[in-house]
Formats: C-alpha cells, sequence, structure tokens
C-alpha cells in the first residue's frame, strides 16, 4: 500500500498537468500538404467493382486529430487491408499492411498534388525491396464522388505488369 500511494500521485500529477498544457497555449501545428488534404476528402464509404468483376468496399476514416487518414479495403473479409496515409516532415507517406504479410512504405511523388497522386515504394517492414510487395499506387480524384485507384506489385525492384490492377469507385450515399 505504501508504494501504491507514490504511483496515485505521480499518476494523478502527470493526468493534471496534461490537462493544464491541454487548456492553455496555441493548437499544435501540423505538417500538411494539398494532396494529403485531397486524400483526406476520402472520408467515408466507397464501393467498386475490381478487376476480377467483384463488388468490393472501402473506407476511408481521419483520425489523430486529423494527422493520420486511415483505409480499410474490403473491410469484414479475409483479404482484408489496411493503409494508413500522414505526413513526414514535408513527405506524404503510406504504410499498406498487406495481404501478402508485408508492410511496404511508400511516398508521394509529389504532395503538392491535388488530383492524381502517385507512390512508390521506399522501403517497409517484412520485405527488401527487391521482394514481391505491393510497390506502387496512383490515385486519381475525379470529383467529390469518384475516384480510381491503380495498384501495382514491384518484384525485384520493377513494376509487375501481371500484377496491376484498378479498381473505380463511388461514394456510397
Amino acid at each position: 500500500m505504501r508504494q501504491l500511494l507514490p504511483c496515485l500521485c505521480a499518476v494523478a500529477l502527470g493526468v493534471a498537468a496534461f490537462s493544464a498544457a491541454d487548456d492553455k497555449g496555441p493548437p499544435l501545428k501540423r505538417n500538411t500538404s494539398p494532396g494529403f488534404e485531397a486524400l483526406k476528402k476520402l472520408a467515408g464509404e466507397w464501393t467498386g467493382t475490381g478487376p476480377d468483376g467483384k463488388p468490393g468496399t472501402i473506407k476511408f476514416k481521419v483520425t489523430s486529430g486529423g494527422s493520420v487518414l486511415v483505409e480499410t479495403m474490403f473491410p469484414d473479409t479475409d483479404h482484408e487491408m489496411i493503409t494508413v496515409y500522414h505526413m513526414d516532415g514535408p513527405d506524404l507517406v503510406m504504410t499498406h499492411y498487406c495481404a501478402m504479410g508485408n508492410q511496404p512504405r511508400l511516398k508521394a511523388d509529389s504532395a503538392g498534388e491535388t488530383k492524381t497522386l502517385s507512390f512508390k515504394s521506399v522501403g517497409g517492414t517484412n520485405m527488401k525491396l527487391d521482394d514481391m510487395h505491393m510497390g506502387r499506387a496512383k490515385f486519381t480524384l475525379v470529383d467529390d464522388d469518384h475516384y480510381t485507384v491503380e495498384w501495382c506489385s514491384c518484384n525485384g525492384g520493377k513494376p509487375v505488369e501481371a500484377h496491376r490492377f484498378t479498381v473505380k469507385l463511388t461514394r456510397k450515399k
């Protein structure tokens, strides 16, 4: 009991200090870019048909105080995948948590683009850049209710055309 009291006091002081800091001072300045702001407008649920002709759903959610966009592809299926978009300094990056079991990290060619955003792999976990991985992505933001995305696998550091697919999506109303 004697050891528990100092711990509880420390926690209480930490919470009080955090709350006080939360109430004072200007809001945190977050890095952003026109491309990231354009992607965040995808928040919501989308439907489309994949290259195999099967319908699919993709959901986007802005989280972490507006600093992260989480994409859930094919939710509640055995092929569900997550992609997380955020700024890394001046760079717009994504980490794709792939059904292949790796997590490629991709960087946008230009975070200043707002209609077409192209990403290329720059690293990842559970993989080497020469391994098969989802290494390219190109988003075309057609309008507020339509976009296309082209995903392309890479192997040996080069795009693999046989693993390229494009999905046209429409915002679910």
